[in-house]
């Protein structure tokens, strides 16, 4: 099963996100923006280079002057085909010439810049070294809600991909659980992610028993039991935006004390949920969950912060954590999930990508929130 497509976007859609990416840059007092391959570069231009290598690809954005993009020679052809490639200027480079000098050439004798986080050392240095008078700031750091608010097209893509998420929970708790391995449900939840249209698989945690009071755990080669609570968090891109769901289920009839975790959890992303409206600070909706959880007396088991943003990457700003005072803005979207980790017995987790509306927050995953049994 497939969906709509992320090549959709338009040089126009392209042309709008680098201008207001540079004139974001304007404001934060940076000279200008320097973006290496990675998901910034597919956001602002739609090219991702056939391969990452020690060769430089680096878009230049300034306020008041045209895109460039900076591509080795024999890339030039890909990049001549990206859907932004009518939004911008590209400026080829060949092996043996200096690509540093070139890029030099389009910025000032100084300057701060902010830099994709992941741009090579490699890069960065050889920058610094051509252009003494410059400093560099990681975008993350600089402008950390670039990304952070979508569109009405990148929102229904979100959208869609919660869907694609949920209908792999609805097929994955009618699977056999009990006797087979956590690595082999976790295979079942890649397939059925890419049966429905996901072209990248991120996570897909199947965490089992006591393996549940690990937040990260990788699914293994422990054989799942009956009377196990199994906590599954799965998600990745489909049409180039993301997805990120978690339940936990349970192999057949719970205890009291399992139910009563899961109820707290269940009441605990309830509360973070509400709190999501516009204005609200992203420490908020940590706040109103981890505020259920800890009149619970589970507080000190809580151990994660609340939610991330996502979008063209599974984890990116805003972060749902003590500290952050980031207005929430309509178009944001990111998860709510609280979760209860009991060392050496068992986990739970509960999570839903939410996006901010004009009066507060909407679900982009809608599948039960109750304790699921499976067999």
């Amino acid at each position: 099963m497939t969906g709509s497509t992320a090549a959709s976007f338009t040089a126009d859609d392209y042309r709008a996100r680098m201008e207001r990416a540079a004139r974001a840059a304007a404001e934060a007092s940076l000279a200008g923006l320097l973006v290496a391959p990675g998901p910034d570069l597919v956001w602002l231009t739609g090219y991702t280079p056939p391969a990452v290598t020690e060769r430089l690809t680096l878009l230049v954005l300034a306020a008041g002057q045209d895109p460039v993009l900076v591509v080795p020679a024999l890339e030039a052809p890909d990049a001549h085909r990206a859907a932004g490639a009518a939004a911008l200027t590209l400026r080829d480079w060949a092996d043996g010439k200096d690509p540093y000098a070139a890029t030099a050439a389009l910025l000032g004798a100084s300057g701060r810049f902010g830099i994709s986080d992941n741009a090579w050392a490699l890069h960065l240095l050889a920058l610094q070294q051509a252009l003494p008078g410059s400093s560099y700031a990681s975008l993350t750091a600089a402008l950390p809600m670039l990304r952070a608010v979508k569109d009405a097209a990148e929102l229904d893509l979100m959208a869609a991909a919660g869907a694609a998420a949920d209908a792999t929970f609805e097929e994955i708790r009618n699977v056999p659980f009990a006797g087979r391995r956590e690595s082999e449900v976790a295979a079942d939840l890649d397939r059925l992610l890419r049966l429905h249209g996901h072209e990248q698989v991120d996570f897909t945690i199947v965490a089992s028993g006591p393996n549940g009071a690990n937040p990260h755990h990788e699914a293994g080669d422990r054989v799942i039991a009956r009377g196990d609570m199994v906590v599954l968090d799965f998600g990745g891109l489909r049409d180039g935006y993301g997805s990120d769901t978690s339940r936990t289920v349970h192999v057949g009839e719970p205890t009291d004390e399992e139910r009563r975790v899961h109820a707290i959890v269940r009441e605990a992303q309830e509360a973070g949920f509400r709190a999501v409206r516009p204005g609200a600070a992203c420490q908020d909706v940590d706040r109103a969950a981890r505020r259920v959880i800890a009149d619970a007396g589970y507080g000190e088991y809580f151990i994660h912060r609340t939610g991330h943003g996502i979008g063209v990457t599974t984890h990116e700003p805003p972060y749902m954590i003590e500290g952050e005072e980031q207005p929430l803005v309509p178009g944001m979207c990111f998860s709510v999930e609280p979760g209860i980790y009991l060392p050496g017995r068992f986990g739970v987790r509960i999570e839903d990508i939410v996006t901010v509306t004009e009066d507060g927050g909407r679900r982009l995953n809608t599948t039960t929130r109750e304790l699921v049994i499976v067999e």
